[in-house]
């Protein structure tokens, strides 16, 4: 059994990814300093898997505990989602991502190497496509962050491929996710962020479920037919399952691959708010505020290149994403407790 080391998998991707992992009969070792997550997540994946999860408490900006890991676990590969991830926070605070981002990675890398491991997939953004002049965005489109969360990601991409170029010895998958939203469908995980979330769908979810009032919507005139930013929303499953798709094309020994992971489909905020209405039969009351600092006018994928060779494609539409979103929010109104 293969042994994979998840960085940051107690937050919302993480553990969605943890769960798919250990369905599909990897055996999964945690390292989260539960800065933006909380480990209620991990023990919910063992419920719902019946299988155990190693969680160390660690933090990678530490060379010291990203070396400990690896004396401590025999691992076969990581998948790196480790990071602080919020746009408007990053330029706010753009030392503290780069210090957390972009240093925990060096010392990842470092301590791998020094244990041979050389098999990574790495949670890189969309962002890093900036504000792009055409649309969907494939692989080779120009990079250019918008942000600085955008570009610690594009600093980490470039990393890795000079890492590559230095050592063929690397299998490096570089996973440009979209907007991934949703949640797995037993509801027992989701998306559970610290204060007013940061993201649409939680921001949605809260209101709906009255913990929030109403939902701000940042901006209504961008150059979009109806004003609002347009994303293309992922659902949380899916994308996890993007994972195990990468980790089985690095048994190939494929060197560096870089791939989006997204629908192909746009969706304006004011399409996303009108779907979760009709898919769950609630009003969600809003009003449209300024811009928010470093928000690209529209980002959405072409995600050909990872069907055809990942074998990996987007099974749940627009539906799903709100409606398993609304069952996690439900049955969790105050998130993890």
């Amino acid at each position: 059994m293969e042994t994979i080391l998840v960085t940051g998998g107690a937050g919302y991707i993480g553990s969605h990814t943890c769960l798919e992992l250990l369905e599909a009969g990897y055996r999964v070792v945690v390292v989260d300093n539960l800065c933006n997550s909380k480990s209620d997540s991990l023990s919910r994946v063992e419920e719902l898997t019946g299988k155990d999860i190693q969680f160390h408490l660690g933090d990678l900006r530490e060379m010291s505990e990203a070396r400990d890991l690896f004396r401590r676990e025999e691992i076969d590969a990581v998948i790196h989602f480790a990071g602080l991830k919020a746009v408007g926070e990053s330029t706010e605070i753009p030392v503290a991502y780069y210090q957390n981002n972009v240093g925990g990675t060096c010392n990842l890398l470092k301590a791998m190497q020094e244990a041979g491991c050389r098999n990574i997939v790495f949670s890189s953004s969309c962002t890093v496509y900036g504000a792009p002049d055409t649309l969907p965005l494939a692989e080779d489109n120009p990079l250019s962050a918008f942000n600085p969360y955008g570009r610690t990601k594009l600093v980490i991409e470039d990393m890795l491929r000079d890492l590559a170029a230095a050592d063929p010895a690397w299998n490096i998958s570089i996973l440009r996710y979209f907007n991934p939203v949703g949640a797995h469908a037993s509801g027992e995980i989701g998306e559970d962020p610290q204060g007013i979330p940061n993201n649409l769908m939680p921001y949605i979810t809260q209101v709906a479920v009255g913990e929030l009032e109403q939902l701000s919507v940042f901006g209504g005139d961008y150059d979009t037919p109806d004003g609002t930013c347009i994303r293309d929303y992922i659902h949380v499953v899916d994308l996890a399952r993007g994972h195990i798709s990468a980790l089985k094309k690095l048994e190939e020994n494929p060197g560096l691959i870089t791939h989006n992971l997204g629908t192909g489909q746009g969706y304006s905020v004011l399409e996303v708010i009108k779907a979760f209405e009709q898919a769950n039969g609630r009003e969600i009351p809003y009003r449209v505020t300024a811009r928010r600092p470093g928000d690209a006018p529209a980002v959405y994928s072409d995600p050909t290149k990872a069907e055809r060779e990942l074998g990996w494609k987007a099974e749940h539409g627009i539906e799903a994403m709100c409606r398993d979103a609304w069952s996690w929010q439900q049955k969790n109104p105050k998130g993890y407790m």
